[in-house]
């Protein structure tokens, strides 16, 4: 009886533990495909998308009574001479350059409007956002060809305790709505000189590095 019973408890825990194996594997999140340190070739990001706290100029051409420069407010709207609260975020700025013609369309004839951004902010979904054991963690905005070494270096590296290894990527896929991790090498990255753990990142990426248990 004893022996069988004792058989009965090793079977269960051999599955018990073959479970836990498939579930621990099961979790590991999808590697990325590394990146160069330098892009072979330097590529243009996608069009750049204004966002709150950015700094425009905005010229209006022969009219320098109408031309400003002003600062994005954080509800997303601007005001210039003879125009107010004129939505800015989420436009491009020749989209934007559009809407001021139009609203000065009603003061002046064909006016021709250049928006420029000089100071960057973006959107959420344009800027890197890089949170935890980091010495600095930041939202930056993202540069085009940007890569995981270029975020570490902007927001000076790990922190003392980071579990570089065990970090993680979260990207929003806009054309799918959905939501994927990949596993990120970061230890490996900066501290081992590994190329391969080099990847290039996105618009919208958020890496969370989470602290070591020892």
């Amino acid at each position: 009886m004893r022996s069988g019973s004792v058989s009965k408890s090793l079977l269960t825990l051999g599955l018990a533990a073959t479970t836990l194996g498939a579930c621990t594997t099961g979790s590991t999140p999808p590697a990325l495909p590394p990146a160069s340190f330098v892009a072979k070739q330097e590529l243009p990001g996608e069009e750049y998308v204004i966002g709150p706290l950015d700094q425009l100029n905005i010229f209006v051409w022969r009219n320098p009574e109408l031309s400003s420069k002003v600062q994005v407010r954080p509800d997303g709207r601007i005001t210039t001479p003879l125009i107010n609260d004129l939505p800015a975020v989420g436009k491009t700025p020749a989209m934007l350059s559009d809407d001021i013609k139009k609203a000065l369309g009603a003061y002046i004839k064909d006016p021709i409007v250049s928006v420029i951004v000089e100071n960057f902010s973006g959107t959420y979904s344009q800027q890197v956002r890089i949170v935890g054991a980091t010495e600095k963690p930041a939202s930056i905005p993202y540069r085009a060809n940007m890569t995981l070494l270029d975020a570490m270096i902007a927001v000076g590296g790990l922190s003392q305790y980071a579990a570089g290894n065990k970090a993680r990527l979260v990207r929003y896929d806009r054309a799918t709505g959905k939501q994927t991790e990949f596993g990120l090498q970061i230890n490996n990255l900066l501290k081992k000189g590994d190329s391969s753990a080099n990847v290039r990142l996105a618009p919208g990426d958020v890496i969370i590095i989470p602290e070591s248990m020892f």
